[in-house]
């Protein structure tokens, strides 16, 4: 079982901040807040990704709209409910955060980190050009009996290699997290706009727990 929950996930970004901070909650007299990171692709377009941090790191922080920074945390998930009916939630936690020096180079400037199992059946198929795709959804262990929920994706060999992969598998994936919009049809036949949120996985390590097996397959992002 995978105990150190700072290597269960970890992610970093670097990016441009996109939206005013605005309250989220409180916890034990410690305020939260909520912003907007913009970070671009190689394709030219730009992820969207939504941040949750506390007061104490932005105290003395200059976050205004289009200042570029480099945010380290935790991918995680919550629950909310509308109309009696369970919605997953995700954001990035940060645990900190710094302005990003004008020279400064980061390679990966989108990255994430997960150790988790396999909690539904991955979901396999193909794109209207052939291209395979695997969803699935994976549990990622947090302190105090907590788990976050991750949705995750999965391309070409990656998906074939998860298709068939039970419930309970543990993996180790290493991606990149994504944005998408979607539309929500309400029961009233009126259509909003969404945004989901994902990892795309670029590289997947498989471990046997009965044959203390590992197996590693990668996939271009």
């Amino acid at each position: 079982m995978v105990t150190n929950y700072s290597q269960n996930n970890y992610i970093i970004l670097v990016g441009q901040v996109t939206s005013e901070k605005k309250f989220s909650h409180e916890i034990y007299g410690e305020s939260f807040y909520n912003f907007d990171l913009e970070i671009p692709r190689l394709s030219g377009i730009s992820d969207i990704i939504p941040i949750t941090i506390s007061e104490r790191l932005i105290a003395n922080f200059d976050l205004s709209i289009g200042k570029k920074v480099v945010i380290e945390g935790q991918f995680r998930s919550y629950n909310t409910y509308e109309d009696t009916k369970s919605r997953l939630i995700l954001t990035v936690f940060a645990k900190e955060i710094r302005e990003k020096g004008e020279e400064e180079e980061i390679k990966v400037p989108n990255e994430v980190q997960l150790i988790g199992h396999i909690c539904r059946k991955p979901i396999y198929r193909k794109t209207p050009f052939g291209r395979e795709i695997a969803d699935i959804l994976v549990a990622v262990n947090r302190a105090y009996n907590k788990s976050d929920y991750i949705p995750c994706i999965t391309w070409g060999r990656n998906a074939r290699f998860c298709e068939d992969m039970p419930i309970g598998t543990l993996l180790k994936l290493v991606g990149r997290v994504q944005s998408r919009p979607y539309e929500k049809k309400h029961e009233d036949g009126s259509v909003e706009t969404r945004t989901a949120y994902e990892v795309s996985i670029s590289s997947l390590e498989f471990i046997d727990n009965k044959e203390d097996e590992v197996i590693t397959t990668e996939e271009a992002m």
